[in-house]
């Protein structure tokens, strides 16, 4: 018993002697701030800023901002082609000396209007490109046997097209063509022609604002006539 008493008592003193040397580590918490900046990991990289740093860091890059170039201006608005019409010819003389002011040499021009009466009926081979290439149908359809054609050499849309006739009817248009389609001819077509008009308008070409608004101001002493865009 005495043994184990003594024993007792010395593992006691043994256990308060490596608790008062620390070899079992520290059961106290440090809260004051020398002991706490002691226990911080690389403190010596760490540096306080002063106000002035600090809100530097937070204001935006005014400078950055500030050196960024300005945005271009939108270029002024431009009106590639612009029509007025249709005018009858007293009309056209009148409005012509009107804007006549603006001097818009070559970018003024005029067109007569299409008539919307038919006058007859016409059996075409539509164009063929090129006069050598008007040529070489046309002596294709000497092969078939036809020679009954006329090869449209002036300026219109349906330059170096071939007519293979032209008649005051539509049936007889249609009759002309089966027969055509009978001798081999299967490109063919009909069109109606129209009779010419008596009325004209005029294009008006690359204007800017200034003077776009110049015209439609002439345009409003002919309320009878529209403004409108082309191509």
């Amino acid at each position: 018993m005495l043994k184990f008493v003594f024993w007792l008592l010395a593992g006691v003193n043994l256990l308060v002697l490596a608790i008062g040397q620390g070899y079992l580590g520290s059961f106290r918490t440090e809260t004051r701030e020398p002991a706490r900046l002691k226990n911080q990991l690389q403190a010596n990289k760490l540096s306080l800023l002063t106000q002035e740093q600090a809100t530097a860091s937070a204001a935006p890059p005014a400078a950055e901002e500030a050196a960024k170039p300005a945005a271009a201006p939108a270029p002024p608005p431009s009106y590639a082609c612009t029509e007025v019409g249709n005018f009858l010819l007293a009309d056209g003389r009148r409005f012509e000396a009107q804007v006549a002011a603006l001097d818009l040499g070559d970018r003024q021009s005029r067109r007569n209007v299409a008539g919307q009466d038919i006058s007859s009926y016409m059996v075409y081979i539509p164009p063929q490109g090129s006069k050598e290439g008007a040529d070489r149908k046309a002596g294709e359809l000497k092969q078939l046997g036809v020679t009954n054609y006329f090869i449209m050499n002036e300026s219109s849309p349906l330059r170096w097209g071939i007519s293979l006739g032209v008649f005051k009817s539509e049936t007889s248009a249609q009759s002309q063509l089966a027969s055509l389609n009978k001798q081999g001819v299967h490109s063919a077509r009909v069109a109606p022609r129209y009779s010419a008009s008596k009325q004209f308008a005029y294009q008006f070409r690359d204007l800017d604002a200034a003077t776009r608004a110049r015209l439609e101001k002439i345009k409003t002493q002919f309320p009878e006539q529209e403004l409108r865009s082309c191509k």
